[in-house]
This record gives C-alpha cells, structure tokens and sequence, in this order.
C-alpha cells in the first residue's frame, strides 16, 4: 500500500509540473502574439495604434480602446486576424471620432 501511494505520489508532482509550465508557455505565447498583433497594428497606416490595447488569453485577441470610426476598428480587427496564431479577435473599441 505504502509503495501504491508513493507511486501516485510522484504522478501527481509530474502532472503539476506539467501543469505548470504549460500555464507559463501559454502564457508567453500570449505575449508574443500580442507583440505580433501590436506590431502588424502600428504597421498599418490607416490605425491609431496609440490608443489601442491588445490583450491575448490562449490565442483569442481582444483590441481595447478608442479608434475614429466604424472603418478603423474594421480595420484593426481584419489587422489582428491575420497574425499567425490568432484564434479570435474580439473587439471593445470605442468609436470616438
């Protein structure tokens, strides 16, 4: 019995572990996505990146803040889709023209 429990014992640390780190690449990977996204933003021309804020939780962007109009924040969601490893862009923008 004593050897049973030492044995899931040790399973249950190696599941932590892994646990662990996938929740630590997860979220690294949140955070180059959104530097991606933050990057492809100021890249395009037409967007006020100054006052927008890219959040990014396991692949799903969400842009924050306040663009010109109805066009910008279009274009800002179209921008943030095409980044490589977006799942989803969901959008909070505010239109304040």
């Amino acid at each position: 019995m004593l050897v049973a429990l030492s044995i899931a014992l040790q399973l249950f640390v190696v599941a932590c572990e892994h646990a662990n780190r996938t929740a630590i690449s997860q979220s690294i990977d949140d955070a180059t996505l959104s530097t991606h996204v933050k990057t492809a933003l100021l890249n395009e021309p037409s967007i006020t990146v100054t006052r927008i804020d890219v959040d990014t939780s396991q692949g799903v962007v969400t842009l924050s803040g306040v663009v010109k109009s109805k066009e910008e924040e279009q274009l800002a969601i179209d921008t943030a889709r095409k980044v490589s490893g977006v799942r989803d862009v969901k959008s909070a923008l505010k239109i304040v023209p």
